[in-house]
Parts: C-alpha cells; structure tokens; sequence
C-alpha cells in the first residue's frame, strides 16, 4: 500500500466518534507506520457522533477523489420517536416538546412516507455543519442564535418502512438519498406530515455507492490491521 500515493479506505465509524475523530485516529496510525510526522488525509461525507456506518477515507493524492465518493448515493436505516421533538432532531439534546399520536395509523406512516418519495425540498437542522455568513450553522445555534437555512433541493430514491411499533411510537425506516440529506431532517418532516413531532434515535449509514457496511474496517481495529499491511514507502515521503 502506498498512503502518499493515495489509497481509499472504507471503515464502519464507531458509535460516538465525530468523523474528525476518525480521520484523525486513522492518520496518526499511518504516520507512526510510515514513520513520517505527517500526511493528506480527508473523508468524504460526515456522519454525526450518534450515527454509524460506512464512511470513506481517502490518503495522500487519493483525497483529490473525496468529491466524485460525496456524490454517490447513500442509504440508510434510520430509527424515529415519533410524537415529540427535540432542538437537534435527534438524542444529542432534550425533548423539548411532545404531541398527540392517538390518530397514527401504520396505514397513515406508510402514506406520509411516498410524499418524500423523488426530488424534495429540505430544509437542514440549525444544528448541522452548513454555513450562515461564514460561520457553521451548529455554533451560532449553541449560542442561542436563531438560525435561518434556506431548503435545499435534494433526491429520496427510495423511502421503506421497515418496523412499526405502534406502543412504543417508533419506526424504523431504509433510505436511499443524494448527497446532502439530513436524516434527521427528514425525522422531522415525517413528524410534521403525520402531525406529530418526530426525531432520530438511532441512525446507520449502511452504503455509499457500491461500499456496504460488509467491506468497512472497524476504526478501533486499524492500528493491528496495517501494523499487518505491507507499506510502500516512496523517496519523496
């Protein structure tokens, strides 16, 4: 393998890890590898610390692939609480409102499911990595700054039902969606559309293009896996 030259990586990111983390752990144990102090690393589309799955890390001039992996296709499975909110629209803070769930039929989640069906308008979480006047969306929301982000046009391929737990008030969904679909948006939106509330507990990213969770390398597990690689080590390095 040859990291200056650019390889691609797939790895299963671990519950509570930010995607910065990864990049991270997995340069630092490339470098102590290669013995160099320091190297190109990127990944190509983040997932949030409370999701897991498939994310790809690209090395040294590979990294210049990070765009053409941003705009493959991605699906999901998504767990939803439907009947109350939260700011963020998932676990990462507090329910901040509930509503009434008397009237939700598996019949009425199955129908506001094909209205997400095809090209959509999605408005993005205050609470995400997107810019306002040059400051990322999360950092003036943790201020306590009201934040406004326009919609943005986006594609649901497909949108499944998986699992309806009418006690409990939760489902579990399958997505297949275009670069720059918020899940927990769209957690939101079912909420609205069955007129509820609704937000994200749980949530994998179980394919990017053609790479499924199957072929990922666990992150906690990548310094004995390449301490077993065989590292080619070019002049320039």
């Amino acid at each position: 393998m040859n990291f200056k030259e650019g390889e691609v990586l797939f790895f299963n990111k671990p519950l509570g890890w930010t995607s910065f983390k990864v990049v991270g752990h997995i340069r630092y144990h490339i470098c102590r590898r290669m013995k160099v102090k320091k190297l190109k690393v990127g990944h190509a589309g983040t997932l949030d610390p409370l999701a897991t799955g498939v994310m790809i890390v690209c090395t040294g001039k590979a990294t210049k692939r990070i765009e053409e992996f941003q705009y493959h296709t991605k699906e999901y499975i998504a767990t939803i609480q439907l009947g109350a909110t939260t700011p963020s629209y998932d676990l990462e803070h507090e329910i901040d409102a509930t509503y009434p769930t008397e009237h939700i039929t598996r019949e009425k989640i199955e129908e506001a499911l094909k209205q997400f069906l095809g090209e959509i308008q999605q408005i993005p979480p205050a609470f995400s990595a997107c810019k306002v006047d040059g400051a990322r969306a999360y950092d003036l929301a943790r201020k306590g700054q009201e934040v406004e982000l326009k919609p943005k046009l986006l594609a649901i391929d497909e949108i499944e039902l998986l699992a309806c737990d009418l006690e409990k008030m939760e489902i579990k969904i399958r997505v297949v969606c275009s670069k720059g679909t918020y899940i927990r948006a769209l957690a939101r939106d079912i909420g609205e559309a069955l007129h509820s509330g609704a937000h994200l507990t749980g949530l994998v990213r179980t394919r990017v293009g053609e790479v499924r969770l199957e072929d990922c390398l666990d992150p906690e597990r990548f310094a004995d896996w390449i301490d077993q690689q065989e590292i080619e080590i070019t002049e320039d390095n």
